[in-house]
């Protein structure tokens, strides 16, 4: 089934004050996402928020001062995904250079470990003889793991951003903006964003203490990584978050990132010079990400630590290569996920609420696939696989639509339903969880009626949202470069879209699934390409869209293409 999908023009309440280098659609693009004015739209370092209100942020740095002080070993704990690579390489990069000198990570295996700081990984840990176990990215979830590590005589400091449970881990120092009686303004960090801000406030604390002479350390120059990380894990850029990834991503394009995210940069054959948050979002997290779906993430996070170029490019092309096995992977899984649904449902008969299971997926690309099905089928997805082969246990991504809480949802079906769901844990877009195969129906039976008692109708309904038409002078390549240059744009800030009526002059099929198309309108005729959008069936002859204006650097020169995300006839 096709969700039904309406165009809605976004409105904006008042012009702002620009000055007369911010181009006339620009000022109109921001001024629909509430900014006013140009440090509204494009924050700078100077307007990040204090680290005073985070709980236990000087907690933690007295903390780590005294672990410094004390040459006692630390170990960043990691996690498998990107946020939790990049998180993982800032600790350890950022202790290094605060002084740190016996700083070592590890990360847990999806398939060994399972998730987070578990008993199994503490027991593995034991080899490295860690004095101060430092999560990031995770923890705040990871009860049985911490209280296993301070048996053993651990010092454990969380940092996370994840929502909490009822009962919080009895670590000695926990620093997540989620956490009760926590008074920081934005609840949006990233893992690696609330790492940064332990990193800043650990170098305060060390200033006064007198460890600086005049040199103080530059954390700023880690901001590459924290650019990364933040717009991989999807969270919304609210002003703090632009800051941050706006001064990464400018990092990125001087030339100045790690020698790791370069290098993935250039396998994934993105000009450094012109690096968007799209470009992260679309080929450097997920080569990142594919280490820890199906490999192991050490090897995406050595790459973010090595500084030898020579030996980052080789483990990039390593990363590329695993990233195209997913994608394969996540292909046939996402086939196979489309072929069950077209089985069982009749007309409108789709589940609100999907729950899918297949013994021979891999449980590092369900995520993915939920993500998928939730696009295609505008609702919430849940995708489970075998958390190794063979096993009897199951772990499930889940992702949702705007409006639904797919962690609250969680909570609720464990409440009415105890002993049914082993652990979850998650944000209001996207959760995970665990439990055993035999209980498969009846989970999904429990969450079909959590969504349908709690999911509006109204909220099934896709909507694409636009910044209104384009006129003919609009459709220049310097408008595509300004709104390329004009974010970051990602979740709660997103990239601009315009919608209008063409003639569908001329169309191809190119890559099996795209449609490129001709288009004429305003008195020109534009190229188009619609990924994903050919369907066995040739376009109206006119149409309505929804797209984005890029330049189209692959024919260069004053070229510029019509990136279409929503289809529909005229």
């Amino acid at each position: 089934m096709t969700p039904r999908v309406s165009v809605r023009r976004r409105v904006a309440a008042r012009a702002g004050e620009w000055s007369a280098a911010t181009p006339p659609l620009l000022r109109r693009v921001y001024a629909a996402r509430d900014a006013l004015d140009e440090a509204q739209a494009r924050p700078r370092l100077a307007q990040l928020l204090p680290p005073d209100g985070m709980l236990g942020l000087d907690a933690a740095a007295s903390l780590l001062a005294e672990a410094i002080a004390a040459n006692r070993h630390i170990v960043v704990v990691g996690d498998f995904d990107c946020d939790g690579a990049t998180a993982c390489a800032l600790g350890v990069r950022g202790l290094r250079l605060l002084g740190a000198r016996r700083v070592s990570h590890a990360v847990p295996n999806r398939v060994t470990h399972g998730y987070g700081l578990s008993p199994s990984l503490v027991e593995e840990l034991a080899a490295l003889e860690p004095d101060l176990l430092v999560t990031v990215d995770h923890g705040i979830a990871c009860n049985a793991g911490v209280a296993a590590a301070r048996e053993r005589g651990w010092q454990v400091l969380v940092t996370d951003h994840h929502l909490p449970g009822e009962v919080l881990p009895d670590a000695d120092v926990i620093v997540d903006p989620n956490q009760p009686g926590d008074r920081f303004p934005s609840k949006v960090l990233a893992g690696v964003g609330v790492m940064f801000y332990v990193l800043l406030a650990l170098r305060r604390h060390l200033r006064a203490q007198g460890t600086f002479a005049d040199d103080v350390p530059d954390l700023g120059a880690l901001l590459d990584l924290v650019a990364v990380g933040t717009v991989a894990d999807l969270v919304p850029l609210d002003a703090n978050n632009r800051a941050l990834v706006g001064a990464g991503l400018r990092r990125l394009r001087a030339g100045q990132g790690c020698a790791g995210l370069n290098a993935l940069a250039e396998v994934s054959r993105r000009a450094p010079g012109r690096l968007t948050a799209a470009d992260i979002g679309y080929a450097i997290g997920p080569r990142l990400n594919a280490a820890g779906r199906l490999e192991d993430m050490a090897l995406g996070i050595e790459c973010l630590l090595t500084d030898d170029a020579r030996q980052a490019r080789e483990i990039a092309a390593t990363l590329d290569e695993i990233n195209s096995e997913r994608r394969a992977v996540q292909q046939q899984m996402t086939d196979e996920a489309e072929a069950v649904v077209a089985r069982v449902s009749l007309g409108e008969a789709v589940p609100v609420g999907l729950c899918l299971h297949d013994a021979d997926w891999h449980p590092g690309v369900v995520g993915l696939v939920a993500s998928k099905l939730k696009e295609r089928l505008h609702r919430p997805v849940i995708a489970f696989a075998p958390s190794e082969p063979g096993s009897d246990s199951l772990r499930g991504s889940a992702r949702s639509i705007p409006g639904f809480h797919i962690r609250d949802a969680l909570a609720d079906v464990a409440a009415r339903h105890p002993g049914l769901v082993e652990r979850f844990g998650g944000h209001a877009m996207a959760a995970g969880l665990s439990l055993h195969a035999d209980r498969f129906d009846a989970f999904r039976d429990a969450f079909q009626a959590v969504v349908a008692a709690t999911l509006s109708p109204e909220l099934l309904a896709a909507e694409v949202l636009s910044d209104g038409p384009l006129e003919a002078d609009d459709f220049v390549r310097a408008n595509a470069e300004a709104l390329r240059d004009g974010g970051p744009w990602g979740q709660g800030f997103p990239e601009p879209q315009f919608d209008g009526e063409f003639d569908v002059l001329g169309w191809r099929v190119v890559g099996e699934r795209h449609l490129k198309l001709e288009l004429g309108g305003h008195d020109t005729r534009l190229n188009a390409i619609h990924f994903g959008g050919w369907d066995g069936a040739a376009p109206p002859p006119r149409v309505r869209i929804a797209y984005r204006l890029e330049a189209d650097d692959y024919r260069g020169g004053d070229a510029i293409q019509l990136v279409v995300v929503h289809l529909e006839p005229a």
